[in-house]
Order: structure tokens, then C-alpha cells, then sequence
């Protein structure tokens, strides 16, 4: 739990905006969006349209169908915006030039997965200005795409097929049900910055775990760890040899500072297990 406590704490700082004050990007985006502990207004748009398999598992949008937009009050009216749009492979060139159209300009274009059918892309975003114009930008850009206005309403009861209290215990750190799904994020300490903005943890610089029941009490598991350079390979040998498959080492942002990586991992087994095996990994983690 103190890696959790001590990041969350850092985060704070950054101060807390309120929902009124986004009234205008929320209208141009078009979707609701909810205030995250370190200020910042990020929209959650999961591709409940998408029906992707992997393995023999069909992957619920919590667990790696998630686009996001996250916005960070600079002023009055400008923001620091970053996002991860989760898209098919048609969409991915017709998005692009409608984001550029907008002056919304990517910092990567991978894949996080593999094997996943039918092939999935993500196109990871970036802009610094109006925070209306911003939106509005975005938004031209879903409208290209299959992506719901709105996510399917949520079940009444947050009941998953997994010890969770088991999980926590292993992992030592908090998660909460969403879409079926067992998050885990796990901010890290330093301060980053991206021109020299600070960038808060609910934009991308956290790692992710999730994890999706699969049935007596397996899970599949997947996510990213974010890393400096000397944790990597000290993360790798631990998530190969707990039978953790690396399906991604990459970039998601472009003159980070310090730099970071991201490596993405799959795997579907007993989930006290994998949790015990990515415990081992986030103790690598500064």
C-alpha cells in the first residue's frame, strides 16, 4: 500500500479542478468525463463496439479497449491534452488527418497486443492550447470512427469472479472494479514533465494492471508497466519467468523528461499468482 500512498501523494499537488469548469470541452467532445484525484478531466470512451479475442478470451473494453482523453488546466481557457484512442486498423489513417486538421498531433502509433483478433491499433495523442478547440477536434476525429457516444450503462452490482481482497493482498495495492475488470494503477513518485509541464499520473504516466476473470480463479492480465531505462530489463526476466509474455516495449510520449518506457505484458493463469509475480516487478520500480 505505501507505493500507492507516497505517488497519490505527489499527485495531489497538482490541485483540484471542478466539473463546471469543463462545461465547454465536455459539450465539444461530446461524452461525459469525471475529475481524477490529481485535477486532471479525463473522458473515458471504451470500444464496446469492438469484439476482440485473444487466446480464447474476449477482451472486455476495461481490460485494453479503452480510449481515453485527459485535459490539464493550464489557464483560463488552455490545457495540456494527452489520450490513447484505441482504434481499428481502417480508422487509424482517417483519424490521423482529422487530428492534424485540429493541431492535435500523435506521439505514437503501436500495437499494444498480440495475436488479438481482429487486429487492434492505438494511436496516442498529444496537444497544448484552447481546450474547447481542442475538444472539438477530438471529437471530428471519433465521429470518424465506430466508437459509442456513451458508455453502456453501468451494472447495478461491481460483483467480479475473482478474490480481489487475494489480489490486493499479493500486489500490496488498492484496484477497483470497472467493466468486469480488476484495475490496478500505480502512479510513480517523480515529477514528469512533457514542455515543460508537469504531467500528473491520471495522464498516462502510471503503470496499468487489469485483470479479467477467465474462470477458477484464472485470470487474463494485461496492461503496462512505465519505466525508466534501468528498470527494464530487471522487469523482464521477473514477468518471463512468472510466465507473464512481453508483447510491447515502446514509447507513448515524445520529449518526456525524464524519458520513459512502456511495456506491455499478457498472460492468462492462476490470478494470486500472477498477482505474486507482478508484485516482484513493481519492487523494481523506483
Amino acid at each position: 500500500m505505501a507505493i500507492f500512498c507516497l505517488c497519490a501523494g505527489a499527485a495531489g499537488a497538482q490541485g483540484v479542478s471542478q466539473p463546471s469548469e469543463w462545461t465547454g470541452v465536455t459539450t465539444a467532445i461530446g461524452r461525459a468525463g469525471a475529475i481524477q484525484p490529481d485535477g486532471v478531466m479525463k473522458y473515458s470512451l471504451p470500444r464496446s463496439d469492438m469484439n476482440v479475442s485473444l487466446d480464447g478470451v474476449t477482451l472486455k473494453p476495461a481490460l485494453a479497449l479503452g480510449s481515453w482523453v485527459a485535459f490539464k488546466r493550464i489557464d483560463s481557457s488552455n490545457a495540456l491534452v494527452m489520450g490513447d484512442l484505441v482504434l481499428a486498423e481502417a480508422e487509424v489513417s482517417p483519424v490521423i488527418s482529422a487530428l492534424l486538421q485540429g493541431d492535435v498531433f500523435q506521439t505514437a502509433v503501436h500495437n499494444h497486443l498480440l495475436r488479438e483478433s481482429p487486429r487492434v491499433s492505438y494511436v496516442h495523442i498529444m496537444a497544448h492550447g484552447e481546450a474547447t478547440k481542442i475538444a472539438a477536434a477530438i471529437r471530428k476525429a471519433l465521429d470518424l470512427t465506430a466508437t459509442p457516444a456513451a458508455p453502456p450503462v453501468a451494472a447495478a452490482s461491481a460483483a467480479i469472479d475473482l478474490d480481489t481482497a487475494v489480489i490486493h493482498r499479493d500486489l500490496g495495492i488498492a484496484g477497483k472494479v470497472n467493466g468486469g475488470v480488476y484495475q490496478v494503477s500505480v502512479p510513480r513518485r517523480e515529477t514528469i514533465r512533457m514542455n515543460g509541464e508537469i504531467v500528473p499520473p491520471s495522464m498516462g504516466v502510471s503503470t496499468a494492471i487489469n485483470f479479467q476473470p477467465t474462470g477458477s480463479g484464472r485470470a487474463a492480465i494485461t496492461g503496462d508497466f512505465v519505466l525508466r531505462e534501468s528498470e527494464i530489463n530487471r522487469v523482464i526476466p521477473i514477468l518471463r519467468n512468472g510466465r507473464i509474455a512481453i508483447t510491447a516495449l515502446h514509447s507513448h510520449m515524445i520529449g518526456e523528461d525524464p524519458r520513459l518506457y512502456f511495456m506491455h505484458f499478457w498472460a492468462n493463469d492462476d490470478a494470486t499468482e500472477l498477482a505474486t509475480t507482478l508484485r516482484h516487478a513493481i519492487d523494481q520500480l523506483k
